[in-house]
C-alpha cells in the first residue's frame, strides 16, 4: 500500500470496519459540511435529493427500489448463469462511498471521525455476491468543494493551495488499501481483470472523477498511471482547468489549450478519457485531439420526459461512439422511476449508437434516487435484457465486452 505523509487510513477509524449504521448519504454530507466549515459534498446526486431517496449502505433486508417488470423464474434463472460465466464491468461506481475514507492531517475531528461513515467491506461483498466481475472504483476529486448551490450541485469555493493533490492521494491510498485488504483485485489491465474473474474476486479498477487534482502538472498524470489510475473523468462538478461542464454556465468554451493537452498525455500514458460532465464543446474538443476512444461512464440520452442537464443528446452520444467510444447507462432517477425504465434507457441507447458502443455505469453508492441499488440484484440486469429479445452476445457486450474494449485500446 501506497503511504501518504498527509493522510491517514486507518482501520480503526474508517469505513473498513463494519459497524456503521444505515444512515442516507444525504445526511452524511451534510454532517460533513458542518463538521469542515467548508463547502463540501451536501448532496452528490443532483437536485432536491430526498434523503429517503438516495443510495446508502447496502441492506439485504432493505426495500429495493420497484422493478416496473415481471420477471420469470426462467428468466431470472437465465441472468444468474450469464453472470456466472461472462465478464461484467460497471463503468463508474464509490462502492461503500470511498470518497468518506481516510482524513487529511488538519482535518476537524468531527470530519476526521465521518471517515467511519464509509462501508467498504459490506459493499465489496455485495460486488462478489453479485459476481460483479470488474468496477471502476471512483475517488471524487472535488469533493471538499462541493455543496448545495441555488441550481443545484456544484463548487462552493475554490481549493486552496495544494489541496486537490493532497485530497487525491488519500482517496488514492483509500483506493490501494482495498486491494492490499483483499477486499477486491487489482483491476490495472485487462489480464488482471481475467485473473480476477478466474479467483471470483471482483477488481477493482482505479477511477478519478475530476481532473482537478493534476493542476498543471502533466507528471501527475504519469504519477497516477504509475499507482494504479486507469480512468480519470476529467471534469465534475467544478469548472477546473480542463474544460466546461454540464451544470454551470461554459467559462471556456470547450477544452482549454491546457485540457487538450492534457487529453494527450492521459492518451501517452494509458488513462482512459472519461467524459462524464463534460459539454458538448468540451467532448467535441477531445474527439479532436484523442487518438483513442474515449467513455461517458454514466448518462442516458435526453427524452421529452428527461431534461436533466448531465444527460445527452443523440448528437453528443454519436459524437463519442462513432469514435469507437461507449456510453455507460445510469439508472438514476432523472427521467426513470423503476428498473424498468432504466433497461428502456438502455434499450434506447442501443437503438441509438448500436450495440457495440453501450455499456452499465451504475454510479452506486453516490446515486440520485437509484432505480437500481444493490449489487446482489447484479443479474437482473442481463435477465431484463434477455426478456427484451436481446441476444447472448448483445448482452455480453453491454454488460461488460465493450468497456473491455476500449480498456484495452487505452493502454499504451
Amino acid at each position: 500500500m501506497m503511504v501518504v505523509p498527509n493522510s491517514t487510513v486507518d482501520d480503526s477509524r474508517t469505513g473498513f470496519d463494519d459497524g456503521s449504521r444505515t444512515v442516507s448519504r444525504r445526511t452524511l454530507l451534510r454532517q460533513l459540511v458542518t463538521a469542515a466549515g467548508a463547502g463540501a459534498l451536501s448532496n452528490p446526486l443532483g437536485v432536491g435529493a430526498n434523503a429517503a431517496n438516495t443510495s446508502t449502505p447496502t441492506d439485504t433486508s432493505a426495500k429495493r427500489p420497484a422493478l416496473g417488470i415481471t420477471l420469470s423464474e426462467d428468466q431470472r434463472a437465465a441472468g444468474e448463469a450469464f453472470v456466472r460465466t461472462h465478464t461484467t464491468v460497471d463503468m463508474h461506481c464509490h462502492p461503500g462511498a470511498l470518497f468518506f475514507a481516510g482524513h487529511l492531517a488538519g482535518d476537524p475531528p468531527a470530519a476526521a471521525a465521518l471517515e467511519k461513515r464509509a462501508f467498504i467491506k459490506r459493499a465489496c461483498a455485495d460486488l462478489a455476491a453479485g459476481r460483479v466481475s470488474a468496477g471502476l472504483f471512483s475517488a471524487v476529486s472535488d469533493m471538499r468543494l462541493l455543496g448545495e448551490t441555488p441550481t443545484g450541485l456544484g463548487a462552493k469555493r475554490e481549493f486552496k493551495q495544494g489541496e486537490a493533490y493532497a485530497d487525491y492521494q488519500r482517496q488514492v491510498n483509500v483506493l490501494e488499501s482495498i486491494v492490499s485488504r483483499r477486499l477486491a483485485a487489482p483491476g490495472r489491465s485487462t489480464g488482471d481483470i481475467d485473473t480476477a474473474v478466474r479467483k471470483h474476486v471482483p477488481a477493482a479498477v482505479f477511477a478519478i472523477e475530476g481532473g482537478d487534482f493534476i493542476e498543471d502538472r502533466l507528471d501527475r498524470i504519469h504519477e497516477a498511471h504509475r499507482e494504479g489510475v486507469r480512468s480519470v473523468t476529467i471534469v465534475h462538478y467544478h469548472v477546473n482547468q480542463i474544460g466546461d461542464i454540464q451544470t454551470a454556465p461554459p467559462l471556456h468554451g470547450g477544452l482549454t489549450p491546457l485540457g487538450k493537452t492534457i487529453i494527450k498525455e492521459m492518451n501517452a500514458a494509458g488513462i482512459l478519457i472519461d467524459l462524464a460532465h463534460a459539454t458538448f464543446a468540451v467532448a467535441k474538443d477531445a474527439v479532436e485531439v484523442s487518438s483513442k476512444p474515449m467513455m461517458i461512464s454514466h448518462t442516458n440520452l435526453l427524452t421529452e420526459a428527461a431534461r436533466f442537464p448531465r444527460l445527452v443528446s443523440l448528437e453528443h452520444a454519436k459524437l463519442i461512439t462513432d469514435a469507437g467510444g461507449v456510453i455507460g447507462s445510469w439508472p438514476s432517477g432523472f427521467g426513470q422511476s423503476t428498473f424498468a425504465d432504466w433497461i428502456d434507457s438502455i434499450q434506447r441507447l442501443v437503438d441509438a449508437v448500436g450495440v457495440d458502443h453501450v455499456g452499465i455505469g451504475t454510479d452506486m453508492d453516490a446515486n440520485y434516487r437509484p432505480v437500481f441499488a444493490s449489487y446482489r440484484d447484479w443479474s437482473l440486469i442481463p435477465a431484463a435484457l434477455f426478456a427484451r429479445g436481446l441476444d447472448e452476445a448483445s448482452v455480453s457486450a453491454i454488460m461488460g465486452g465493450n468497456f473491455l474494449r476500449i480498456f484495452r485500446a487505452s493502454q499504451p
